[in-house]
This record gives C-alpha cells, sequence and structure tokens, in this order.
C-alpha cells in the first residue's frame, strides 16, 4: 500500500496492533526454529540414555506456544484487516465527496463502488501481509542460520540453490501483480456497466432490451475469466517449481548430513534438527502464498490512490461579510470536452432580486449555476458573492449562503422531516422550520396524507416526480441563505403549482436573491430580469417583456425547451 492510501505509514491506521502482530508472527517464527533444536537435543539424550524429561517439556511447551501465537495471530489479523478496510472505506468516501462531481465523471459510480467496496477490503490486508511476509522471509532464513550452526557444509549446500528459489519467485510476485490489477479493471468495468443498466431500468423494460443489456453488462466476463485462470496458471506454476527444486535442495542437505554423521562431526539429534531446518528454509510454499496476498493487496491499493489522486475542492478562509447576496461573474469560462460550455460570461445578479436564465438546449444554463453556486469551478474567470470569491470562502461560509434545488433531487434516505432539513446545521432539524419550508414549496399537503405524515421514510413514500420536486424545494426553501439557487427545479410542476412557486420567490418570500434556470415564458415572465444565454454567452439581459420582442428570444420557448440541458448536475443533494 502506497503512502497516499496508507496515510499512517506502511502499518496503516493501527499501528500499534500492526506492531503487536508482527511481534507475535516474530515469536512464532522464533519458537518455531527453536522446536527442532530441542527435538534434537531430546533424541540425542534418549539414544545416550541420559535424563531427557526437561527437554521433552521444553518441546511441549515449544508447541504449546506455537498454538497460542497462532491463535493470536488469527484474531489480531482479523482486527488489524477491518479495521484499516473501515479506515480506507471512510478515508475513499470522503475523498469522493470532496472531488464532487469530477470523480464520476472520471471513473463512472459503478467502478467508484468497486473500488470502496472490493478493492478497499482486499487494500485492507496489506498491513497483515506484510507482517506476514516478515515472518514468513524470517523463517527461512532463521532455518539457513541454524544450518550454518549445526555445520557450514549444511547451510552451504543450500545456498548454493536458494539463488534459484529468488528468481522463481520475483517472476511469481511480477506475474501476479499484472494479472491482479487487470482482473480488478474489469471487475470494476462489470460493475459500472450494471450500475448504468439499473439507472436506466425503465428505459430498457420500455424498449424491451433487457436481454441486449444483460449480455452488454456481462460482455467483459470471458476478459475477467481468462484474468482469473492465469493467476491460478501464475501461482500453480510458481508452486510447481518450487516443489521441484526444495525437495532436491532438502535431499542434498540430509545427504551431507548423513556424510556428516557418518564421520561423526554431527549427531543423529542434529540430523534430525537439519532435516527440519532444510523443510523450513525450503518453505517456498508459504512465500508463494504471502506473495499472492500482497500483490492482490498492492493492485487494490493502485485502484484506491487513483482515486485518491484526484484534487478535492479546496476552499478559503475568508468569512462572508454582510451583503444582500449580490451574485456577480466575471469573464467565466468553463470548458467539458475541449469546447468553451461558456465562454467569458459576465452577469451581475443584485441582492434580493430573481434573475432567470434561459437558452435553447446545450447553451449551458445548467452549468451557468452549477458554478454560481460553486458545485464546479469555471476554467477562467471567477465568481463572486457579495464581493468575495467563491474560492476564498471557508466551506462552511459558502454553503450556508447558498441553496439548491435541482430537477431531480435527490433523497439519501431517513424520514421527509430529514430529507427536507438534511442541510440545517443543527442535528436536529427545527420542525417549524421544514414544515413551514414544506408549505412555501406546497409539499405539506401530500406529506401529511402519507402513512405517518413527516416521519414516514422516504423509501415507503409514494410520490411522483413533481412531488419529489417539491421536496428538493422545500429543503432549498429550509435551508435558507443569501442565494437560492433553482437548476430546472420546478419543470416537473403543474402549471399551477409552478406559478404559485415562482410568485412566493418573485415577492421575496423564499428570502435572498434568486438565480432560477427557466424553461418555461411564464416562469421567465415572473421573474425581475432574465439573462438569456446563446451559444455559451450572455446575449442580453432585460425584463422578460422586453426582451420578448426579438425573434429569436421567442424562439427559444418555442422549439421546445423543455428539452434537457447538457452539463446539468440535477442528481447533487440540495
Amino acid at each position: 500500500m502506497t503512502t497516499r492510501t496508507a496515510g499512517s505509514g506502511p502499518l496503516g491506521p493501527a499501528p500499534a496492533r500492526c506492531l503487536v502482530l508482527c511481534l507475535v508472527s516474530t515469536v512464532a517464527t522464533g519458537a518455531g526454529l527453536l522446536l527442532p533444536a530441542a527435538l534434537g537435543r531430546t533424541l540425542d539424550l534418549l539414544l545416550a540414555q541420559d535424563p531427557a524429561t526437561r527437554w521433552v517439556l521444553y518441546c511441549a511447551g515449544l508447541v504449546l506456544l506455537l498454538a497460542l501465537l497462532d491463535a493470536s495471530e488469527t484474531v489480531l489479523g482479523g482486527t488489524v484487516d477491518a479495521r484499516t478496510t473501515a479506515w480506507l472505506r471512510r478515508r475513499l468516501t470522503g475523498h469522493v465527496l470532496a472531488v464532487g462531481p469530477r470523480a464520476t465523471s472520471r471513473f463512472g459510480p459503478g467502478d467508484l463502488v468497486a473500488r470502496l467496496v472490493g478493492n478497499a477490503a482486499q487494500a485492507g490486508t496489506a498491513p497483515t501481509a506484510r507482517a506476514a511476509m516478515v515472518a514468513a522471509l524470517a523463517g527461512p532464513v532463521g532455518a539457513v542460520v541454524a544450518l550454518g550452526l549445526i555445520s557450514p557444509w549444511l547451510a552451504a549446500v543450500f545456498l548454493a540453490g536458494a539463488p534459484v528459489l529468488a528468481v522463481l519467485l520475483r517472476a511469481f510476485a511480477r506475474d501476479t501483480r499484472e494479472c491482479v490489477t487487470r482482473y480488478q479493471a474489469v471487475q470494476g468495468r462489470i460493475a459500472q456497466a450494471l450500475t448504468e443498466a439499473v439507472g436506466g431500468h425503465r428505459t430498457i423494460q420500455a424498449a424491451g432490451t433487457a436481454d441486449r443489456e444483460t449480455a452488454r453488462i456481462l460482455r467483459p466476463l470471458p476478459e475477467l475469466s481468462e484474468a482469473g485462470h492465469r493467476m491460478w496458471r501464475i501461482q500453480g506454476r510458481a508452486s510447481g517449481q518450487s516443489v521441484a527444486v526444495a525437495p532436491l535442495l532438502q535431499l542434498g542437505v540430509v545427504a551431507v548430513a548423513g556424510v556428516l554423521l557418518a564421520r561423526h562431526r554431527v549427531t543423529v539429534g542434529e540430523v534430525l534438527a537439519a532435516s527440519r531446518y532444510a523443510v523450513l528454509a525450503a518453505g517456498v510454499g508459504v512465500l508463494v502464498g504471502q506473495l499472492a496476498g500482497l500483490a492482490r493487496a498492492r493492485a487494490a491499493a493502485g485502484r484506491l490512490d487513483e482515486v485518491l489522486a484526484q484534487s478535492p475542492v479546496e476552499y478559503g478562509e475568508r468569512p462572508l461579510p454582510p451583503g444582500p447576496g449580490r451574485l456577480e461573474l466575471r469573464g467565466v469560462t468553463v470548458r467539458r470536452g475541449g469546447r468553451a460550455v461558456l465562454d467569458g460570461v459576465d452577469l451581475v445578479v443584485p441582492g434580493g432580486t430573481t434573475l432567470a436564465v434561459v437558452g435553447r438546449s446545450g447553451a449551458g444554463k445548467s452549468l451557468l449555476a452549477a458554478v454560481a453556486g460553486r458545485l464546479t469551478d469555471p476554467d477562467a474567470g471567477e465568481v463572486l458573492l457579495d464581493g468575495v470569491p467563491l474560492r476564498d470562502l471557508r466551506h462552511d461560509e459558502l454553503r450556508g449562503a447558498i441553496g439548491h434545488a435541482f430537477e431531480r433531487p435527490a433523497l439519501l434516505g431517513g424520514t421527509i422531516e430529514e430529507e427536507i432539513g438534511i442541510a440545517l446545521p443543527s442535528p436536529s432539524p427545527s420542525p417549524a422550520r421544514v414544515r413551514q419550508a414544506a408549505r412555501t414549496a406546497h409539499a405539506d399537503d401530500f406529506v401529511r396524507r402519507l402513512p405517518a405524515g413527516y416521519d414516514t421514510l422516504v423509501a415507503d413514500a409514494p410520490r411522483s416526480g413533481g412531488e419529489s420536486q417539491r421536496l428538493g424545494l422545500a429543503r432549498a426553501f429550509a435551508h435558507g441563505g443569501r442565494l437560492l439557487i433553482l437548476d430546472d427545479a420546478l419543470s416537473s410542476l403543474d402549471t399551477v403549482t409552478e406559478a404559485r412557486i415562482a410568485g412566493a420567490l418573485v415577492s421575496g418570500g423564499t428570502g435572498g436573491t434568486r438565480l432560477l434556470v427557466a424553461h418555461r415564458a411564464a416562469t421567465a415572465a415572473r421573474a425581475d430580469a432574465v439573462a438569456w444565454l446563446d451559444g455559451g454567452r450572455v446575449r442580453a439581459v432585460g425584463p422578460h417583456e422586453e426582451l420578448w420582442g426579438v425573434a429569436d428570444y421567442r424562439g427559444v420557448f418555442a422549439d421546445g425547451a423543455d428539452a434537457s440541458d447538457g452539463g446539468r448536475h440535477e442528481s447533487g443533494p440540495s
């Protein structure tokens, strides 16, 4: 795991537990290295018919200690894995939310979920995998040292073939990392395709293309299968090669030990110990398994680092001075896919007024709304609220001053009351404030008809698209603030309800300054002024009645202005 993911270093976010795990693993390895020597000494005493009770007890104690240490390793390893995984998921979730919409546009929601759920769990095993690797390496090294203590010839015989084992392990680690990375990437693609299909299930059902979509989602399966089979082939080949080499080394050690025994240079017990140490020194099978686990963890950590490498939105330290909510855009340019969707936009919205933003589909209306509320940053130019650039404001100041409502509000769960009051600073939203906002949004009547009224869970509240929009509007009205941005948030309402809500906006009943993305002439007519976007530029600003005399302006509403606007951010929470 890299330092970006690990944060707290190679030991992960729980270094104390990981150090204890390393200590336990090392002690277990040491006990395992002592056992052959103790068994050999016991055998020599028994063959010499000397008292060996004490050494038998030593052997029994070592066996009991190994059992206890193994149980401790299992418990500690599971605890460290769980804590590290939970920490990674919290950090990744917070970072994705801090990055904002750029994260989903870069990776896609399905791939992000795959990284958050599966890859975080695999990356969370990295600290324990490292601890296990240290113990796995300490065993062979300690065994070679023990062979040298018995006789330098025994260590020399084993070391003569050790480079072959090292080459095999290095090749295995390299190939495994490549295969695991590919396997995890294909998993992410499948998850992304599935998420897209779930989001568009109504379109799929209406078109009768369920079978075709199933085939599209599962199309990467052969690639996934091939990557998985290749991983197992690599691991099997490495295990097979090690099985072919390791016994030869063990036989060599035992043969030399036999020769030394015949020359009375070692004892029978030392031959027994040497045979056990040869097995430990050639324990490549254990290393193969540990390397495979570490490779999976490192590959998963790499996929998390790709997300963490995305820069989060940075906020300033300036407070917001007193003011009426004057909004100003100066030379704002925003590019998408190499094209300037907004091109040098200059716009001023006086405090306490309502400005409707209109334009043909693709003119950049919703992108302008997103820039005005700093849901996205311009590539050039700046946006100011009461004279302060939005980039310079503290996070709490910015989000407390600007409220949003969208065409399709995201209702995140909980009760209706909690959803409306989700942006309020207090841990428990004021019921009176929530109900007043619902009445302003004309949502109070249908909420009261729900089984538990405002205490009804969102998931248990049947509602139309217009009713969902009214809940989103109520949330924005409850939030308050100096600037209220409505991005096509009235599109699903009936004309009577829309007229009433628009009237409340224009009359100042919601307070502050209002920026309203409008698709209907009647809505634009109720605003204090209209900003007419055309080709990413502000073509004109003025009262609706004055602009109505321009044929092209009338064409904005005549040419199906209810069409969706490119770059819309309606899915974000308001």
